[in-house]
């Protein structure tokens, strides 16, 4: 399994990308993914909720069980994947592509997120 090392990622296993216009890409990790197993239901924050760094804001549901998500940063959510919401199966099929889960204009992002290579290590542990 291979992080992409552009991204950062979180000990809760959801990665942010670089901020493009003070906007960053969420998603949950391809480790993530496999150990949740088929995913069948995702909820996501709505567009213009705020969502913190560390705290719940959302759920994924898989034949094995249920997950909450967890925002890596602080901000507002500026748009959501509705590709995954209808076919949550992309979670599982591009976790880094096209399953990603939301954008926020980030305010503020925690000091702790892992490098790729610092999640790997993290994630094999």
């Amino acid at each position: 399994m291979s992080n992409p090392q552009q991204l950062r990622y979180s000990k809760e296993h959801e990665w942010l990308s670089g901020a493009e216009d003070g906007v960053s890409t969420v998603g949950i990790t391809e480790h993530a993914a496999n150990a949740l197993g088929d995913v069948v239901f995702v909820q996501l924050p709505e567009v213009g909720d705020t969502v913190t760094a560390g705290e719940t804001c959302g759920e994924l549901e898989s034949t094995k069980s249920v997950s909450d998500l967890y925002s890596p940063v602080s901000g507002e959510v500026t748009e959501v994947n509705e590709d995954v919401v209808n076919d949550p199966s992309l979670v599982n099929s591009a976790p880094f592509e096209g399953g990603w889960l939301f954008k926020v204009r980030v305010a503020e992002e925690p000091a702790d997120l892992l490098s790729a290579d610092e999640y790997t290590a993290f994630s094999a542990g």
